[in-house]
């Protein structure tokens, strides 16, 4: 890449985070009520659909800005500093974009017409790949025509509000053995149930309801991909490659939050000439440097059009797992930096330090992560789970 196209490609991020920062101070007024109440967060739905930002991944010669898996992850960091729900509800829905962005630039069935939906009707693309990956929850049985599925999908985010399910069931085919069939269904579809079952620690305006299928018909055309079952297979591999520095930004941007809540809190007064103090603040300020190359360096190794890599795949599993555990860190020190008045229920750092925990339940989770990059390295199979 040119100086000149690096430089356009900085600016736009530049724009694309404004816009972020711009939607999140009128989202964030509803952030502490959705906290509380355990509510989705529909007013930032309603703003984030009208404003176009729901295309913010789709390409720019059908409706959407264009934005790369950079531009996401950067947009979606600022966007978590203004309430956390919200940004991490919505990744799961860009998540699915860029991938569809991804098999529409490889003329795969089915992508530009969803792509297109999205920028022109706001559609919403929910995602429960989290807890299906390798090993789906809920089986699809052939029928003439295509499938009828059974399952129950738990941290469906975005439930309340999604019109089609990214989602896996397990097939038992009769000549290539046990396969999992990636899919693409309306919510409309008869059989289809949200079940209002999200009450959770942190991250209480997700909506990550459980969503129910009870012989819901799948047609042919609806099948993505036929994959191994129980195996991080190349178009898997992609996906994690795509989802992860997204959704690690997120948790980024909440830890970034945490701190400048604290720091606001203490500086200029008696309190910022504690010796303790001041090194927790230079301990949060250095961990959330490091957790920001780390982003960096897993963007720069993804790219705008990645290909199927387990190389890739340790790489960005790493880089979660810093930006993980930096997250929860940074946000118990802004907590101790802040003093009592932080521990309130009523005060954003104690809500950051909740909605931050979840960063450690994305797969591959951290322990995991370390496992996979050790099987990698010693040349054993990494690919099964």
């Amino acid at each position: 890449m040119s100086t000149i196209e690096r430089a356009s490609e900085t600016d736009r991020e530049l724009e694309l985070v404004a816009w972020a920062a711009a939607l999140g101070r009128e989202i964030g007024e509803h952030a502490a009520r959705h906290d509380r109440d355990g509510t989705f967060v529909a007013e930032a739905y309603e703003l984030l659909a009208d404003s176009g930002y729901l295309a913010l991944a789709v390409p720019e010669e059908l409706g959407g800005r264009g934005a790369t898996v950079r531009q996401v992850a950067m947009a979606q960091r600022e966007l978590a500093h203004h309430c956390g729900s919200t940004a991490l509800a919505s990744v799961m829905h860009h998540h699915v974009v860029l991938f569809t962005a991804w098999r529409h630039r490889r003329d795969m069935p089915g992508a530009e017409a969803t792509l297109r939906r999205v920028a022109d009707e706001g559609i919403v693309l929910v995602s429960t790949g989290g807890g299906d990956l390798t090993n789906p929850r809920g089986t699809a049985t052939r029928v003439d025509g295509g499938f009828v599925v059974n399952g129950r999908k738990p941290f469906a985010s975005q439930a309340p509000v999604g019109a089609a399910l990214s989602t896996m069931f397990t097939y038992d085919d009769p000549d290539e053995g046990r396969l999992v069939l990636n899919m693409s269904i309306p919510t409309s579809s008869e059989g289809v149930t949200v079940l209002e079952t999200w009450d959770a620690h942190g991250m209480r305006g997700t909506g990550s309801h459980d969503i129910e299928l009870r012989d819901v018909f799948v047609a042919d055309q609806q099948v993505l991909a036929r994959r191994p079952y129980g195996r991080i297979d190349g178009p898997l591999q992609v996906i994690l490659s795509i989802a992860m520095p997204p959704i690690a930004a997120v948790y980024l941007g909440i830890a970034e939050a945490a701190r400048d809540h604290a720091v606001g809190l203490v500086a200029g007064t008696a309190r910022a000439e504690d010796t303790l103090r001041q090194r927790q603040v230079g301990l949060m300020d250095t961990r959330l440097r490091v957790a920001s190359w780390a982003l960096d360096g897993a963007l720069a190794t993804v790219g705008d059009d990645p290909s199927p890599s387990m190389d890739t795949i340790v790489e960005v599993m790493a880089a979660k797992r810093e930006i993980a555990l930096a997250a929860v860190e940074v946000s118990q020190l802004a907590l101790e930096v802040a003093g009592g008045a932080a521990y309130s229920r009523t005060h954003p750092i104690e809500r950051h330090l909740r909605d931050v925990q979840a960063a450690r339940f994305h797969p591959l989770d951290p322990e995991a992560s370390l496992v996979h990059a050790g099987k990698v390295a010693l040349g054993l199979p990494a690919d099964e789970r």
